[in-house]
């Protein structure tokens, strides 16, 4: 495990938002500090609380070592790197989570399309000439999803578009991404 360093709440992060919201956007947060073109990034998120009992020394490398109101209750701990060349449903499918882990989250960089482009798309398509569509349509845009879910069914996600690469630009929202939600959940099963 590489733990993430601990990052202070970004200015855009609502501070009524929910524990799971509030790690979401930390993560963005750190991602966007990475830049773009960047792999896949897998998260295991723990309770912070949990951690500093259980993990005191591991708790102090990521500066949580004092009980801070401030901090936030879910500390996201990034994982090793996603294998690249597997297919994230794929990798996906292998992840096995230990109890001490709550909930995980994933930022991934993908290419969308507006509703109204989607209505365009040829029928008959495989995976690979449809990314290879998508990526030719003059009206993709190039976007950072970051979803994290929750043991308990929580989920929650934020969309980072790349013309609109502000902290206070990106949208969130617990139904933005179901098909990744879907499938880090499954890692709970």
């Amino acid at each position: 495990m590489l733990p993430m360093s601990n990052l202070s709440p970004s200015p855009g992060t609502p501070m009524a938002a929910t524990p799971l919201t509030r790690a979401v956007l930390e993560i963005d947060e750190y991602a966007s500090t990475l830049g773009w073109d960047k792999p896949a990034r897998l998260f295991a998120l723990v309770d912070t609380a949990r951690l500093r009992r259980q993990e005191p020394r591991l708790a102090g490398q990521l500066g949580l070592d004092q009980d801070d109101a401030g901090k936030s209750q879910l500390t996201p701990i990034e994982q090793d790197e996603v294998p690249a060349g597997t297919p994230l449903d794929k990798f996906l499918g292998t992840i096995a989570w230990p109890d001490a882990v709550v909930g995980c989250a994933l930022t991934v960089e993908r290419l969308m399309l507006p509703p109204s482009a989607e209505a365009a798309v040829p029928e008959g398509l495989n995976d690979k000439q449809l990314a290879k569509w998508v990526a030719g349509h003059p009206e993709r845009q190039e976007v950072r999803l970051t979803v994290g879910v929750l043991r308990d069914g929580s989920r929650d996600s934020a969309v980072r578009l790349r013309e609109k690469d502000s902290s206070s630009e990106v949208l969130t929202g617990a139904g933005l991404v179901p098909g990744l939600a879907d499938a880090l959940a499954a890692t709970f099963a």
